[in-house]
């Protein structure tokens, strides 16, 4: 009898396990879901439900009478009734989805308030490679733990390629493996981690995801680490990630605990700062091997007299290192159609060219289109935008600026409702090392730009003094004196939005105010105000 159960026991296992594995999910999420969970054993499982939009307030007219007749009492009571089990529907444990207008297909899911265990994962990864239009996912006190979110991680590749934004708030993690979410093959462009307990020790493990010397990520475009508990030290982990980061367009840091040494790392990065001993190393290893490269490349290297050994001992010494800036500044940049005009107008482009060709002496003429072509092909490693033919990168970089200028003035949080040809920024771009950036040397030192990719950032209701303040303002002055220059088209000029209300400075600080008076013209949203009033003005 016992065999004979095992035998049953077995089979059962065995039909169950055929359940799971022959289903086919329709799309469906609330049809796909209520039946895995029912072929796993759940009897209990959340219900798909659409996420209910706030309803506009009720304004009574004046006509109405103010005293309730009694048939209002009467319906006052059902109502109050009705709202108490509304109550408790509202804390049942729900799969809140926003759908798409034309097709309904599931655009974004929000769960909050009850525990993700690893059961319910495990199903997501049945259910939700099949929505074909998922573009966010909203975890909002879910009770995740460090094993639960690697899972969470492991499921994300899965998900249709239109999956940008992720949320996780509201869910304190020991290890704070929060960095894992921005891993080199990461396809999340928006990333909310609001409320989450994170302190520098998780700062540091972010800091280290958006850049190191030798890695970056290239796809995150905004980060919401706002309510936490970043410290000065933490401050300056997430700037040394701002150092070589050229992807972050976005970065709130509200409501922690950043004082004036933090203000102060993170106002360094965003003006020309000085190069460390170890960066100054890993620029010159790029350069040798990206002139090693090109002479490779070039097929003219054995006809002209400036041999291999001279040139590269030439480098080893430094002296061409002047010539080298400029190679980068010519072929950083691919040539657009127009510029063949440009070289028979002006011969100082073509000069330029002629030094920086690879493996040409300064006698030889213009260099081939089809060398030029292959010169400009280096290697990538840590991105920046570069011109692509007929598209300058000045018209990539406004595709994303453009979710930047629509965000929501307050700095909590993008706004997502967005058709999804906004959202979805993480295309191809060539990329070339920020370091291979053209650098000024002073005092012996080596100076690089600053980070002029970061668009918006959000200081709010931290501990910020005067201090911290004027290092701010030294960073605006410096980017609007940038922006007015002719380099400023060919790529982007800083910050367009910066707030530091609410710290412990007087509103009427003069810093303060210059600051307020600098951004207000580089804001998008009052422009696009100042704009909409001007008519208007000029109608009355």
């Amino acid at each position: 009898m016992d065999t004979v159960q095992l035998e049953w026991n077995l089979h059962s296992l065995g039909n169950e396990h055929h359940w799971k594995k022959e289903y086919q999910c329709t799309g469906i999420l609330e049809v796909d879901f209520a039946e895995l969970c029912t072929r796993w054993g759940y009897t209990d499982f959340p219900k798909v439900v659409t996420r209910p939009r706030p309803q506009p307030t009720f304004a009574p007219s004046a006509s109405t009478s103010e005293k309730p007749t009694v048939d209002d009492q009467r319906l006052s009571g059902s109502c109050s009734l009705n709202s108490l089990e509304s109550k408790y529907v509202f804390f049942r444990p729900t799969i809140q989805v926003e759908l798409e207008p034309e097709d309904k297909s599931v655009k974004e899911i929000y769960i909050r308030g009850w525990k993700v265990e690893e059961r319910i994962l495990g199903i997501f990864s049945k259910c939700l490679p099949s929505l074909s239009q998922l573009q966010a996912i909203n975890l909002w006190k879910v009770g995740l733990t460090d094993k639960t979110l690697t899972t969470f991680i492991a499921l994300l590749p899965l998900c249709s390629s239109t999956l940008r934004k992720v949320s996780l708030e509201g869910n304190p993690l020991p290890e704070q493996s929060y960095h894992k979410l921005m891993a080199a093959d990461s396809t999340i462009a928006h990333l909310s981690l609001r409320n989450n307990n994170i302190d520098d020790h998780g700062a540091q493990l972010l800091g280290q995801a958006l850049s190191t010397l030798h890695s970056c990520n290239r796809t995150l475009v905004s980060l919401n680490l706002g309510f936490n508990h970043i410290g000065d030290e933490g401050a300056g982990y997430i700037a040394d990630g701002l150092r070589l980061n050229r992807s972050l367009l976005w970065l709130s840091l509200a409501h922690n605990r950043i004082q004036d040494k933090g203000a102060l790392k993170l106002a360094e990065v965003l003006r020309p700062f000085e190069l460390t001993h170890i960066e100054v190393v890993e620029r010159r290893r790029l350069l040798l091997e990206k002139g090693s490269q090109e002479r490779s490349r070039s097929p003219s290297t054995s006809r002209h007299g400036d041999s291999k050994t001279e040139r590269d001992k030439n480098q080893l010494m430094g002296v061409s290192s002047f010539a080298l800036v400029e190679k980068d500044k010519t072929q950083t940049v691919k040539t657009p159609k127009g510029l063949g005009k440009k070289k028979e107008k002006s011969g100082e482009v073509v000069k330029k060219e002629e030094k920086s060709g690879p493996g040409q002496s300064p006698t030889q003429g213009t260099p081939k289109k089809e060398d030029s072509a292959k010169a400009g092909k280096g290697k990538v490693t840590i991105p920046e935008q570069k011109l692509s033919k007929g598209k300058g990168a000045k018209t990539g970089s406004k595709e994303k600026r453009s979710i930047l200028m629509e965000s929501e003035h307050s700095g909590q949080s993008l706004d997502y409702n967005r058709p999804s040809k906004h959202q979805l920024v993480g295309e191809a771009t060539e990329m070339v090392n920020p370091l291979l950036e053209p650098v000024e040397h002073r005092d012996g030192k080596v100076f690089m730009p600053g980070n002029k990719v970061l668009l918006h950032l959000n200081l709010l209701r931290n501990r910020i003094t005067e201090v911290g303040l004027e290092a701010f303002l030294t960073v605006v002055q410096y980017q609007a004196q940038f922006a007015k220059s002719k380099s400023a088209s060919k790529g982007p000029v800083g910050l367009l939005w910066l707030s530091l209300a609410k710290n412990c400075f007087s509103p009427q600080c003069p810093a303060y105010a210059m600051i307020q008076e600098l951004m207000l013209p580089r804001d998008p949203i009052s422009k696009c105000r100042h704009k909409e009033e001007e008519p208007v003005a000029s109608s009355t």
